[in-house]
């Protein structure tokens, strides 16, 4: 098949119905659920790191019925934290980081956390990606968030070429237009979760075949 210039426009008007039967990405879901501040978001986000968003969800869930702020979270021992996020990877660890930050929130900044990116990445256990997918859900700010999915997708489209998701961050920013720097995390997780998996994608039934260059794609369905 001869394959058309790719446009990124036209690309996600068609993934944005491709994946509409799918879940949404989970700190999408959250947000349309009502948990909306930069403090839920980063905490979902933190729940969701080796995880899946099957998981993610309704641990952020369990969460949020009984802590949504700060001073919620700082009411918490513990115990009934790690309790709470068990069934995510690393509970342990996030129990700790997550009590630390909210404590940190409440005596420093008067208990509400602000959509900046600085202050997010000075916590520990929070990362580039995580920063920029909170504020992108939980404030708008023009940031992308590259995962395994958008890096893997963005690549075999033959949109950029990097070996790492940080690198195709820094390619991304350089070439997607900024309108769609939010979306493309909202709109990749889903369509490289069910069409453009990572073992044999199902090319038969992408929306974007006739641009894509299906880069490094041995064997499909």
């Amino acid at each position: 098949m001869e394959k058309r210039p790719f446009d990124v426009g036209i690309a996600f008007e068609r993934i944005e119905e491709a994946v509409r039967p799918w879940p949404k990405a989970a700190l999408f879901q959250l947000a349309e659920e009502g948990h909306t501040s930069v403090f839920e978001q980063l905490l979902a986000c933190m729940i969701s790191i080796r995880t899946y968003d099957e998981v993610t969800l309704p641990v952020s869930r369990k969460l949020f019925a009984q802590a949504r702020t700060p001073a919620e979270v700082c009411r918490l021992s513990w115990e009934e934290l790690d309790a709470l996020i068990s069934p995510s990877t690393f509970h342990e660890r996030k129990a700790q980081q997550i009590l630390a930050i909210a404590r940190e929130v409440e005596e420093q900044v008067g208990g509400i956390l602000p959509g900046d990116r600085e202050v997010l990445l000075s916590f520990a256990g929070v990362g580039p990606k995580c920063a920029n997918l909170v504020l992108g859900v939980a404030c708008g700010t023009p940031v992308i968030s590259v995962d395994i999915h958008v890096h893997r997708v963005t690549g075999r489209w033959g949109y950029v070429s990097a070996t790492t998701p940080e690198k195709a961050l820094l390619a991304l920013e350089k070439k997607l237009p900024q309108q769609y720097w939010i979306d493309i995390n909202r709109l990749l997780v889903p369509f490289g979760k069910h069409i453009c998996t990572g073992n044999r994608p199902r090319c038969s039934t992408c929306p974007v075949l006739d641009m894509c260059r299906q880069v490094g794609v041995t064997a499909h369905r």
